[in-house]
């Protein structure tokens, strides 16, 4: 089913819309809200050309995330999830606020406190909408719904963002015009929260008959929280292999990122305009890679094993690596950049679904806030490693080689595990 097919299948369901919809008009208001900051902060990563420089303000950027992560999982296994998208929806709303008011004291510690909380709440949120998508599609629906919706929530995302630039212009000046998008983020968040009270306030789950007991502790320790969740994930071999999937890619995938600024900043161009402007064109293909992944991924499941899929992916990425990447032309890497967005986006939607349908509801929160520390952290250590491996021009054979090396490995993983995956569980991956 294509696309489009599959968003109208999933649209069918009024309880999924209603959640789909609280999430676009949310996503909508998150791309308003970087683009205020944006043109306030004007803190770029883009415009690093220490690659130790982009490493650190990936951390900035990212590791405030995975600090909030476990205290998100916690609370939505505790809590309705509903109430986590409302609640979390109004605090980002009242911070967006925040931050209006304080663009006139300039770049002080407060503004960029209020911008983190904005950041970091917005992890309850996400946490939130995963965990509860099973309840609002069927079980044969979620690898379609898990193509779309993040594909539509990101599409919404750079719509919002391009909308805040246009606020801006409206605005005129620069404290005024910044302030102006913040406020209006402000109301978008606002109505984010209005559209998920049209859910059930226990619509989303947890669904328990009776509070286990380690739910309960969890909500008191953090720490014994998040170690249940690895726990429940490490006993069962469909989510395991799929996180440790992901978090290779994600390392390989920092490294990526990190080589191509350098690259652009240093070899392909000298930086400034030229240097953006080739930057631009394989993020622009790498975001056409996403839409293509998660567009693909549910018409290839549906005729093969999620960990069939997933092989035939890693070994693409290894052979693009090799065919564009190596020779390190300006012509060729944005076609590699192009095809690890479709794995990367394609890998994520079937990992995504083997989460959601090997683990039980009352550790689903915690165990997405794991996945959720995974995937930033890692990506964040990718960074980390190209900073110490790669020269400042991001010319390294080596380097390259390594990772086409590495995808070559997991891809053979997935196979070795195809072949001793008991028949059940097989089915049940595939179903």
């Amino acid at each position: 089913m294509s696309f489009f097919g599959d968003l109208r299948a999933v649209l069918r369901g009024p309880r999924f819309r209603r959640l789909f919809g609280t999430r676009l008009v949310s996503q909508f208001s998150d791309g308003i809200y970087q683009a205020g900051l944006a043109g306030f902060v004007f803190f770029n990563p883009e415009q690093h050309t220490s690659a130790g420089a982009v490493a650190a303000a990936f951390a900035v950027l990212l590791l405030p995330f995975s600090v909030v992560a476990p205290f998100a999982g916690v609370l939505i296994d505790r809590w309705p999830r509903r109430q986590v998208l409302l609640l979390s929806s109004l605090a980002k709303a009242a911070l967006a606020a925040v931050s209006a008011l304080l663009v006139s004291g300039g770049e002080g510690p407060a503004f960029f406190v209020a911008a983190l909380l904005v950041l970091s709440v917005n992890r309850f949120f996400l946490s939130g909408l995963s965990a509860g998508l099973p309840y609002v599609v069927p079980r044969e629906k979620l690898m379609m719904a898990n193509a779309v919706t993040p594909t539509c929530g990101t599409a919404a995302s750079s719509l919002g963002t391009g909308a805040g630039l246009a606020v801006g212009l409206v605005g005129g000046g620069a404290a005024l015009g910044t302030g102006l998008i913040l406020l209006v983020a402000a109301l978008g968040f606002a109505g984010a929260a209005l559209v998920s009270l049209t859910l059930g306030r226990r619509e989303l789950g947890p669904h328990l008959e009776r509070e286990p007991a380690e739910v309960a502790d969890a909500v008191r320790s953090v720490a014994r929280g998040m170690a249940s969740g690895v726990r429940h994930i490490w006993e069962r071999p469909a989510p395991r292999d799929a996180l440790a999937t992901i978090g290779v890619h994600r390392v390989l995938f920092g490294v990526s990122t990190l080589l191509t600024l350098l690259l652009y900043n240093n070899a392909f161009a000298d930086g400034g305009v030229a240097g953006l402007a080739g930057f631009s064109v394989s993020a622009g293909l790498l975001a056409a890679g996403f839409f293509l992944g998660a567009v693909a991924t549910p018409w290839a499941t549906a005729r093969m094993a999620a960990g069939s899929w997933i092989a035939l992916q890693l070994a693409v990425a290894a052979a693009a690596l090799v065919v564009f990447g190596l020779p390190f032309s300006a012509a060729l890497f944005p076609v590699a950049a192009f095809v690890l967005g479709f794995v990367s986006q394609g890998v994520k939607v079937t990992v995504d679904t083997l989460v959601q349908r090997h683990v039980d509801d009352a550790f689903r929160g915690r165990v997405f806030s794991v996945y959720d520390v995974l995937f930033n952290a890692t990506f964040v250590l990718g960074a980390a490693l190209a900073a110490a491996l790669v020269p400042p021009s991001g010319i390294s054979v080596p380097v390259v080689a390594g990772m086409a090396t590495a995808y070559t490995a997991a891809a053979a993983a997935w196979v070795v595990r195809g072949f001793r995956v008991p028949g059940p569980e097989a089915v049940r991956e595939a179903a």
